[in-house]
């Protein structure tokens, strides 16, 4: 007699349930890690855009006029991220970086200030550490 080669229908259930559940667990992480990928561009560009704004500040002695075209420290753009510098006096600046909500990143907001002073001032839902006095790296609020 010939006996039949193949998978049973239980063996294939119980492989398409192991991995239903491997799925439910790794999608989410993925998510997480594209988010937090995300996130370094901002705390990159505003570390860069302090030393423009010091180099600003070297050649004219005041942060006054800082972040206009033409100048060595003009208002930085991205991809996942919208920038903006107030605050412009003589000895004092803040540079903000916002989430632009069609990238992903809507709902986190960073600074940076003449002191180097960081801050997280809201994060996305579901996330920790709104106003950090650092730049929220992971979804449980750490820097």
């Amino acid at each position: 007699m010939k006996r039949a080669s193949g998978f049973t229908l239980i063996e294939l259930l119980v492989v398409v349930a192991i991995i239903g559940i491997i799925a439910a667990i790794a999608v989410p992480q993925y998510g997480d890690y594209v988010t937090r990928s995300k996130l370094a561009e901002a705390t990159a560009t505003l570390s860069e855009h302090r030393v423009k704004m010091e180099q600003y500040f070297q050649d004219n002695r005041t942060y006054v006029g800082a972040c206009a075209a033409g100048t060595v420290a003009p208002t930085p753009t991205g991809r996942y991220f919208t920038y903006a510098c107030s605050n412009l006096t003589a000895t004092t600046f803040t540079v903000t970086a916002t989430g632009i909500a069609a990238q992903g990143t809507d709902g986190f907001v960073f600074t940076i200030n003449q002191a180097n002073a960081r801050g997280t001032t809201s994060v996305a839902t579901g996330w920790n550490g709104a106003g950090s006095t650092c730049w929220v790296a992971n979804k449980a609020g750490g820097c």
